[in-house]
């Protein structure tokens, strides 16, 4: 682990990447729970779906999802600058199955650390650049692959032939085009996904290390 960390940082930001299913959520939910003792806040960088009202239903689900430009980073980065300068922020919620932000937003206060996740994290410059530790979660494909088709039925209500027809147009070129070289960022580099538990122990403990006083 040779990330450098600030000493005695105001606000620690983490940013935890990887591809789909990779097991992203798992690791930040370990890590906010590892680090208990602290304020952390979680944020989801699918909550930052850009919303598009004027498009049919029909047309919003044909939408590249898996793009950055699906995605209102700007706003991300903005509410990240506005939390580490002891600022509440109101955060956007997402709905899923009509590919619609809510009318409500969650209200989120400054804490000591924020934990960012999402598989286009690394790829944004404005996003990076506020990062003070960026973790990137490697699992295989067919692993990853299975994961989304089970949360996307589970959790969000799809049909197999919708998710397998958006994996094959956009997930997977996604993936090879922003996601697979947005690793060349990390500082630490997780195989396995949140099975490997030695590799999120070893996270943790750099990042106690960095929140001593």
């Amino acid at each position: 682990m040779s990330a450098a960390l600030p000493a005695k940082p105001t606000t620690l930001v983490i940013g935890i990447a990887g591809g789909t299913g990779a097991g992203k959520t798992t690791i930040a939910r370990t890590v906010v729970s590892e680090l208990a003792g602290e304020s952390v806040t979680l944020i989801e960088h699918d909550s930052y779906y850009r919303d598009r009202p004027e498009l049919p239903f029909d047309a919003r689900q044909l939408l590249n999802y898996d793009h950055p430009d699906s995605l209102e980073s700007e706003l991300l980065a903005q509410h990240l600058d506005q939390l580490a300068a002891g600022i509440a922020v109101q955060r956007p919620n997402y709905d899923f199955l009509q590919h619609r932000r809510t009318d409500h937003t969650t209200r989120l206060e400054p804490t000591r650390v924020v934990v960012v996740e999402g598989i286009l994290i690394f790829a944004e410059p404005a996003l990076r650049e506020r990062f003070d530790v960026k973790v990137f979660v490697d699992t295989p494909a067919d692993i990853r692959v299975l994961r989304r088709i089970r949360r996307d039925m589970e959790r969000r209500g799809r049909q197999f032939d919708d998710i397998r027809r958006q994996y094959m147009k956009t997930v997977r070129p996604m993936h090879e085009a922003f996601v697979e070289p947005s690793r060349r960022y990390a500082d630490v580099i997780i195989p396995e996904g949140g099975s490997n538990q030695v590799a999120v122990e070893m996270v943790v403990a750099r990042l106690r290390k960095a929140l001593r006083p």
